[in-house]
């Protein structure tokens, strides 16, 4: 397990099927270079700001630069962002994982239901 919660098999179930940023698609890399740019750097990412959500459906691996606009933005706001629109980011180009999320999202935004029911959990 590592020091996010998420059992080892699950990191690398998500570090294989998350190898470019599930927001805006750009190639991860693992570790900080010493030199130049971090946005590239590869970040745990909960979709749904749940850290009790450890699921293949809400664990991710997002660029430094997405995971840090969102922050604890609810996912159909932030897709909205000023930061979404300025890099082409929107519903209809995420990862799949982000898009189920997003149908997801909306359903509890609607109907105010637990989200827990919603993903499985």
């Amino acid at each position: 397990m590592n020091r996010w919660g998420i059992p080892d098999w699950l990191e690398e179930e998500v570090k294989e099927r998350d190898k470019a940023c599930i927001y805006c698609g750009i190639q991860m890399i693992e570790r900080m270079p010493p030199r130049g740019p971090r946005k590239a750097v590869a970040t745990w990412e909960h979709i749904i700001n749940d850290a009790s959500i450890v699921t293949r459906k809400n664990i991710a691996r997002c660029c430094v630069a997405c995971n840090s606009s969102k922050g604890t933005k609810n996912l159909s706001d932030w897709i909205q962002s000023g930061y979404c629109k300025k890099r082409g980011i929107s519903k209809d180009n995420v990862a799949e994982v982000v898009k189920k999320a997003l149908k997801t999202a909306f359903i509890y935004d609607l109907y105010g239901v637990t989200i827990r029911r919603l993903v499985g959990v």
